[in-house]
């Protein structure tokens, strides 16, 4: 996808981070944008900021957990404007443990959003968005943590691995359908977002259960000061509008977590059993 001016995009996780960055950079490059976020007060909040910097945005609050809430973006999408060309499912939570001790809610809160929400975005986008018939291009965010695992982040490594095996399985449909539809996966490592504050938006059945495992809270700690000290969501921004443009399907955005996910790899080849060799965003 090479034009991008009068075309559309919808966000989900639009109201800060990464998702905030990308509606930014859209926006800035003359999309129409559809900003969706769970938070309702940030994201009229982003939207009247952008709407006074130019920007032509649509406002839909959504859980993406809630398949109904998916059905209504898109309808309000193609409504106000016709089409889609650009979906990032992007939104996500943070969640972790021991994974025989993370409660049914966690487990249930933290793949409703990371990997529901993008299997809700593209069952209700993309038959549309083929059906419009022009070029376009679907980013689903994964993580590092979909190409590599890490002690007390099962629920967050599951969801995250569904996200990339999906992506990869949709490149492989799309090409064999001679599609003009292009998918990209998005892994970042540590971004200057907010992911590390995710409970703010925990159900409340989804609560911790059980005293804190000190080894867990202090990696826990270590990933809040990496989150704080990462790229800024910008950045990441930039190089998600390179890959849609170059049709490239893996967007790492850290080259230090390479080695990470080449020691996983080899180590599977290799028959060798699973060593921690590190963990992102």
């Amino acid at each position: 996808m090479k034009t991008f001016k009068d075309r559309v995009a919808v966000v989900t996780g639009g109201a800060s981070g990464i998702g905030r960055a990308l509606a930014e950079r859209f926006a800035g490059d003359g999309m129409k944008v559809v900003l969706a976020d769970v938070e309702e007060e940030p994201l009229a909040a982003t939207a009247r900021e952008m709407t006074a910097a130019g920007a032509t945005v649509l406002a839909v609050r959504t859980d993406v957990a809630k398949a109904a809430d998916v059905e209504a973006l898109a309808e309000r999408s193609w409504s106000a404007y016709g089409a889609v060309h650009v979906l990032c499912n992007n939104a996500g939570v943070g969640g972790g443990g021991l994974s025989w001790e993370c409660s049914l809610a966690e487990w249930e809160w933290v793949l409703g959003v990371n990997l529901w929400g993008v299997i809700h975005g593209v069952r209700t986008f993309v038959p549309r968005m083929l059906a419009g018939g022009d070029e376009g291009h679907v980013v689903n965010t994964a993580s590092v943590a979909g190409l590599s695992t890490a002690p007390g982040m099962g629920s967050y490594n599951v969801s995250k691995f569904g996200v990339v095996a999906l992506s990869e399985v949709m490149h492989h449909e799309l090409t064999l359908l001679g599609a003009k539809l292009r998918v990209s996966v998005l892994c970042p490592a540590w971004v200057n977002t907010r992911i590390a504050d995710a409970d703010r938006n925990r159900p409340t059945e989804a609560a911790a259960n059980g005293a804190a495992n000190p080894a867990f809270e202090a990696m826990r700690d270590a990933v809040r000061n990496a989150v704080a000290a990462g790229l800024p969501p910008a950045r990441v921004a930039e190089m998600v509008l390179d890959a849609i443009r170059d049709e490239r399907f893996y967007v790492l955005t850290h080259p230090d977590f390479v080695p990470v996910v080449r020691h996983r790899m080899e180590g599977i080849l290799e028959g060798r059993n699973p060593s921690f060799g590190g963990f992102g965003r």
